[in-house]
C-alpha cells in the first residue's frame, strides 16, 4: 500500500480506537505504532498488508525477534495487530468467513549477556583517575558486582551502605527492600569514590549515593547514557548494550560458577520466591556463597 493508504488505514482504526474503544490517547498511539511496523514490514516483502494472512503474521513475528525484541515487545506489538484485524472484521473491510490467524507462540528470548572478558574492558573503559570516570568505575563494580535493577542503583543513598556488615541496603520493586552482599571490588570502588570523586561533584546535601556531573542524583537516562557511552569505549556494539546487561551477566555468570538458583533469586530480589520479610535479614551463609562464587568478590 502507498503512505496515503497507511495513513488512511492509521486514521480511521485511531478512531475506533478512541471513540468505539475508549482508549486512553497513549494506548492508541501504541497501537498505531505496531499497525507501522507492520505495514513497512509488508512492504520490504512485497507482502500485501490486507488482510493479514498466518503465514505472513507468522513471517512478521519471527522478523521482530530477529531484531532482538524483548519478549514482551514481541507480544505487545502482535497483540496490536490482531486488534487492527478486529477493528477490520468490525468495519466489513475483510470477508465474512475470515478467522483470525493463530498466532506462534513467542519463543522465550535468554537475556542478553556481556562475557567476563567484556565485563573487563567495561572496567577498563573507566580507568582514569577523573572524578567521572571514578564515579563510573564504582557504579559499574555495583550494578555488575550486586546485580541491582536500573531503578535500585539510581535509588541508592549513602544511609543504603554498611561497610562494617558488608551489606548494601537495596529498595526494589514494590518498594521492597532487601540486603545484598556489598563485598570486594565494588564496596572497594564505592569507598574510593566516597573519598576522591563524590565531594568534586556535591553541589548540595543530597542523600544519593551517585551523582552526575552536576552534583543532582543521577536518573535512569543518565545510567544508561554511562552504560551506552563507557561500552562503546570498550568495543561493545551498541546492539548488545542496554539498562540491565550488567544485573542479566551477573546472574548468568553466578549460575555458571555454580551458585544454586535458590541463591541467586534473593539476591536478585524476585518477589516470586516470597512476600515475607525475609529479604530483610541476610545470613551469613548467603554471603559467603556469594563471595566463593561471584568473580568480583
Amino acid at each position: 500500500m502507498t503512505l496515503y493508504d497507511f495513513d488512511s488505514a492509521r486514521d480511521s482504526f485511531l478512531s475506533w480506537l478512541l471513540l468505539e474503544r475508549g482508549l486512553s490517547e497513549n494506548t492508541a498511539a501504541a497501537y498505531s505504532r505496531d499497525l507501522k511496523k507492520w505495514f513497512e514490514f509488508c512492504s520490504s516483502r512485497s507482502i500485501c498488508p490486507l488482510p493479514p494472512g498466518e503465514e505472513s503474521m507468522a513471517e512478521f513475528q519471527r522478523h521482530l525477534v530477529s531484531l532482538d525484541s524483548s519478549k514482551t515487545s514481541v507480544q505487545r506489538t502482535m497483540a496490536g495487530l490482531r486488534t487492527w484485524i478486529r477493528y477490520l472484521q468490525y468495519e466489513d473491510e475483510v470477508s465474512e468467513g475470515f478467522v483470525l490467524p493463530v498466532l506462534q507462540k513467542t519463543p522465550g528470548l535468554l537475556p542478553k549477556i556481556l562475557g567476563e572478558g567484556e565485563i573487563n574492558r567495561l572496567f577498563e573503559a573507566c580507568s582514569g583517575e577523573d572524578s567521572l570516570s571514578i564515579r563510573d568505575r564504582a557504579l559499574i563494580e555495583v550494578a555488575y558486582g550486586c546485580g541491582l535493577r536500573a531503578s535500585e542503583i539510581v535509588g541508592l543513598r549513602l544511609s543504603d551502605l554498611d561497610f562494617s556488615s558488608r551489606t548494601l541496603r537495596v529498595l526494589g520493586k514494590g518498594n521492597k527492600r532487601r540486603n545484598v552482599p556489598f563485598l570486594g571490588e565494588p564496596a572497594r570502588r564505592v569507598e574510593k569514590y566516597l573519598e576522591e570523586a563524590r565531594p568534586m561533584l556535591l553541589k548540595d546535601g543530597t542523600p544519593f549515593l551517585f551523582l552526575s556531573r552536576n552534583g543532582r542524583p543521577l536518573s535512569r537516562q543518565d545510567l544508561w547514557r554511562i552504560i551506552l557511552k563507557r561500552g562503546l569505549e570498550a568495543g561493545i556494539s551498541r546492539q548488545r548494550l542496554h539498562p540491565h546487561i550488567l544485573r542479566h551477566s551477573f546472574a548468568t555468570h553466578l549460575l555458571r560458577r555454580g551458585m544454586d538458583q535458590r541463591t541467586l533469586q534473593e539476591l536478585l530480589g524476585h518477589s516470586s520466591i516470597s512476600t515475607t520479610e525475609k529479604y530483610l535479614h541476610f545470613d551469613l551463609e548467603l554471603r559467603d556463597v556469594y563471595d566463593s562464587a561471584h568473580p568480583r568478590a
